[in-house]
């Protein structure tokens, strides 16, 4: 059986927080640095779930890694993967920085290759990737249901340097696809409708070009990616995690004051742009040059698109408790191929507290103009950022959280950090 978390009510936050790594950066960051030539110094990588998976998966292809405390030590292969005629069975977990990126790399690696996961990594879509990739003489089966892992993959030789994609489901299909292309002779890669996610394709782009990538855009529509393959920069600093730092931002807003370490000035993490949503909703935010403080203020409903932070966006539902009007994420239709059914899984729980939610397709609203006083006690579904979100309930109340340890996925330290700050 499962534990859980009881939260007492918070009255107020005040402090310092340290940021761990982003996951986003770490296991992108792992990954090109084992296919790079060179040695790579990786500082502050995050250690969680999934990054250990990305770990474990690279130590099974031969890459040698030495682990430290805060960081790790990849010796660069200087090109793809080479098994010859061995198999390697690699288990990802549900997690999609390594299920879509090595999917894509391994089919322009040599050897045969069976990639699988948790039952929740086989209900999310890869299609789209696969699909892409046969399309250029790439050898990919599905092993169960099509469109969907777990999958075999056959490595080989690209018989065309241009591939288009469709960019709707998930940006992760286009990450893989830029990062494997400096390896496989380069790639022209069009995308078809609108590109959702897109800061995490700057991420991408941002990082592989520190890794020596030569990258030619045309806006979101097209990517031309020369086949130079990587150079290791020597070292690599690891941003913190700007999805992580929302519920810290939030906690703030809501009652108090926090500075919050490890996000420079120049953050790459599109996610970084919720400060500017909780400055829109009334909160205090300024910057430092690797932190930012945010105050304790009123704050206002919002009605707002988040197509471009996804993730981030989940932090607005509980903050809708604490808002003067209601809260309407609207161009959300990724929540429904994450870890779970995200849409779903907030009304589900924040039902729980007798206020309004709606939902369709593609967005949710919560006014919270009426509630119960219940002690609820939320699932999390096995998603680290449900549980994560709904810490943010206990300035409300009382709250139990069921299965707290599925933040180890991404924030280990999580509850405890949180912890730190309230009084």
């Amino acid at each position: 059986m499962k534990n859980s978390l009881k939260l007492n009510k918070i009255n107020a936050v005040s402090g310092k927080v340290i940021l761990p790594g982003s996951k986003s950066l770490s296991n992108r960051a792992l990954l090109v640095s084992a296919l790079a030539k060179g040695d790579t110094k990786l500082l502050n990588v995050l250690k969680s779930d999934d990054t250990n998976r990305m770990i474990e998966a690279l130590t099974k292809l031969n890459v040698k890694l030495n682990v430290n405390a805060n960081t790790i030590d990849v010796q660069g292969l200087g090109g793809v993967f080479d098994e010859g005629l061995n198999t390697v069975d690699l288990y990802l977990g549900n997690a999609g920085t390594a299920m879509r990126p090595l999917c894509s790399v391994l089919a322009v690696s040599k050897g045969l290759f069976n990639l699988t996961g948790e039952p929740r990594m086989m209900e999310r879509p890869i299609g789209p990737l696969t699909e892409a990739l046969k399309s250029i003489g790439l050898s990919i089966e599905y092993l169960n249901n099509d469109g969907f892992p777990p999958l075999r993959i056959r490595g080989s030789k690209v018989n065309s340097h241009e591939v288009s994609i469709s960019g709707t489901t998930s940006s992760q299909f286009i990450t893989a696809l830029l990062m494997t292309a400096p390896v496989c002779g380069g790639l022209k890669i069009k995308i078809e409708g609108d590109l959702i996610s897109k800061p995490y394709v700057d991420l991408t782009i941002n990082l592989i070009e520190k890794f020596g990538a030569k990258v030619h855009r045309n806006g979101y529509s097209e990517f031309e990616v020369e086949g130079t393959g990587y150079q290791s920069p020597k070292s690599y600093l690891i941003e913190g995690d700007a999805t992580g730092a929302t519920y810290f931002a939030a906690a703030a807003a809501i009652g108090g004051e926090l500075e919050i370490y490890g996000l420079p000035k120049d953050c790459a993490q599109g996610d970084i742009k919720f400060m500017d949503v909780l400055k829109a909703m009334g909160a205090k935010v300024s910057f430092g040059d690797n932190s930012v403080i945010v105050k304790k203020s009123k704050l206002h409903g919002i009605e707002i698109d988040m197509n471009a932070m996804p993730d981030a966006a989940m932090t607005l539902v509980p903050l809708a408790l604490y808002t003067d009007s209601p809260v309407v994420i609207k161009n959300i239709a990724s929540w429904r191929v994450k870890e779970t059914d995200r849409i779903q899984a907030m009304v589900n729980e924040m039902s729980k507290l007798g206020v309004n939610v709606s939902s369709g397709h593609d967005y949710i609203s919560i006014d919270a103009s009426v509630r119960n006083d219940a002690t609820p006690t939320f699932d999390t579904y096995n998603d680290h950022r449900m549980a994560m979100c709904m810490s943010l309930v206990a300035f409300d109340r009382d709250i139990v959280i069921n299965d707290p340890d599925c933040i180890n996925k991404t924030f280990p330290t999580y509850f405890t950090t949180l912890k730190s700050v309230c009084k």
